[in-house]
């Protein structure tokens, strides 16, 4: 519960203070350490927990090609929405740009965002369920890809209409959900505990789908040298603060 409390409000009021105060180069760079983050837990601790827990690779490997393939079919009907249903806004459009459109999308951003959220909290049970040292990486990963993601939620709120205030409001209520979903999968993965590789497998699906799709093609779109050379050493950055909590996690 802890978890998802956290990772909810610190995402939340992250981003808040980005889309408020700070400028979008700042943002951008969100971007490039969320993909170190992401792909490092996927590739250096879900995948092998789930793969060292004894469970037949062959239907691990259809879950995760299942995982990837679910998650294309979710964005494309927009019941999940990731920072690239604003990509064209450059964080930069002046208050009240296309607020005809943002008015339609508030909503329907709060409620994806409500369901997505539930989904990590499960997601971060399930971690937490096969090894705490997991749980708090993936914690940490979900924060990571949050920032940016509810960065742009908060340019769509706020041109809808949406006060400062209202617009983190809402935001908030529905990153709580996470809390409601992680005591859902505590209770759910415990009685069964041989599904928890599974989950841990789609959870890896879901954070190579987001930084592969979503997040590295941003990245892709500043393409000179003084724009790569940040984003590799922040994506190096992530994956060192993964080893690094690893590293500690099995010294101890």
């Amino acid at each position: 519960m802890l978890a998802t409390t956290l990772a909810g409000v610190v995402s939340i009021t992250a981003a808040a203070v980005f889309s408020f105060a700070l400028l979008s180069k700042v943002v951008e760079r969100m971007v490039s350490l969320s993909v170190g983050i992401m792909l490092s837990t996927s590739l250096l601790h879900a995948l092998p927990e789930a793969f060292e827990s004894g469970a037949e690779p062959h239907t691990l490997f259809a879950v995760l090609l299942g995982g990837l393939l679910v998650f294309f079919l979710l964005e494309k009907t927009a019941i999940l929405r990731h920072s690239h249903h604003h990509e064209d806004d450059g964080h930069g459009h002046h208050h009240g740009h296309d607020k005809k459109e943002a008015g339609k999308a508030g909503w329907m951003i709060l409620v994806g965002d409500g369901l997505h959220n539930f989904t990590d909290g499960i997601l971060i049970a399930a971690a937490f369920l096969a090894d705490p040292h997991l749980g708090l990486v993936t914690g940490l990963a979900i924060i990571a890809h949050e920032i940016p993601q509810e960065i742009g939620d908060f340019i769509v709120l706020l041109n809808a209409g949406f006060s400062r205030t209202r617009a983190y409001v809402y935001n908030l209520i529905c990153s709580l959900m996470a809390v409601a979903g992680g005591v859902l999968g505590y209770f759910m993965l415990e009685r069964g505990m041989e599904w928890i590789p599974f989950v841990l497998v789609f959870a890896s699906s879901g954070f190579i789908y987001i930084a592969v799709s979503d997040l590295m093609p941003q990245m892709q779109r500043r393409a000179t040298l003084r724009e790569t050379i940040p984003q590799v050493i922040l994506i190096a950055a992530g994956v060192l603060i993964v080893l690094a909590l690893t590293h500690q996690a099995h010294a101890h």
